[in-house]
C-alpha cells in the first residue's frame, strides 16, 4: 500500500472530495526523507515510502556516562550519627502506657495471622517454629532473668529492641 497512491474515480464521485495533486505531495515527501535520511539513494526512498513507516525526527538520547558514573547513591545514617541525631531516644512526653497500647493490638493481629487464627487443628511445633521469629515490638512481657535484680518482675509493652537488650514501657509510664 502505498502512501500517496490516487483514490479511484467512483469513490472521489461518491464522498464528493477533490482528488489531490500527487506529483507536488510526493516530491515534498522524497526531498524531505532525503533531508533527513542519512545516505540516502533514490531506491531506498521509493522503498520506504511504499513499504516502510519511517520516524522522523527522532534521535535517542545518548548517556551521558561521566554524569551517571559520578551520581552516587544516597548512604544512610550511620551508627555514630543515629546516637547524635537521637534516633533511638523516646522523647518523656511520649513515654505513656497508653500510646502504646495500639502497637500491642496491632502485634495480637499479627500474632493471630502468623499462627494461622490459633485453632486447635494447627501443629504446636509450627506454632513454636513461627512465635520464635516473630517480632516481638509491642507484645506485653515480663521480665524473667535480667544482671539488674530490680528489673526481675517488671511487666510491660516491648518498645525497642536492640542487640541484649529490651526496652518496655510500664504501666506507671517508665522505660526500662
Amino acid at each position: 500500500a502505498q502512501i500517496y497512491s490516487r483514490i479511484p474515480r467512483d469513490l472521489v464521485r461518491h464522498l464528493g472530495v477533490e482528488p489531490h495533486n500527487s506529483s507536488k505531495a510526493a516530491k515534498f515527501t522524497e526531498a524531505h526523507l532525503k533531508q533527513c535520511i542519512q545516505q540516502p539513494s533514490r531506491l531506498d526512498v521509493k522503498s520506504m515510502l511504499t513499504h516502510k513507516a519511517v520516524l522522523l525526527g527522532y534521535n535517542r538520547p545518548k548517556r551521558d556516562t561521566a554524569r551517571t558514573r559520578n551520581r552516587k547513591k544516597a548512604k544512610g545514617l550511620n551508627a555514630r550519627q543515629k546516637r547524635m541525631m537521637k534516633v533511638y531516644h523516646i522523647k518523656p512526653q511520649h513515654q505513656r502506657y497508653e500510646l502504646f497500647l495500639p502497637l500491642h493490638q496491632l502485634w495480637r493481629q499479627y500474632v493471630v495471622d502468623l499462627c494461622g487464627g490459633l485453632k486447635p487443628t494447627v501443629n504446636p511445633q509450627f506454632v513454636q517454629q513461627k512465635l520464635l521469629k516473630a517480632d516481638l515490638h509491642g507484645a506485653v512481657i515480663t521480665v524473667v532473668r535480667s544482671k539488674c535484680p530490680s528489673y526481675v518482675g517488671t511487666t510491660g509493652i516491648l518498645v525497642q529492641e536492640f542487640k541484649h537488650v529490651f526496652k518496655i514501657i510500664t504501666k506507671e509510664d517508665q522505660v526500662k
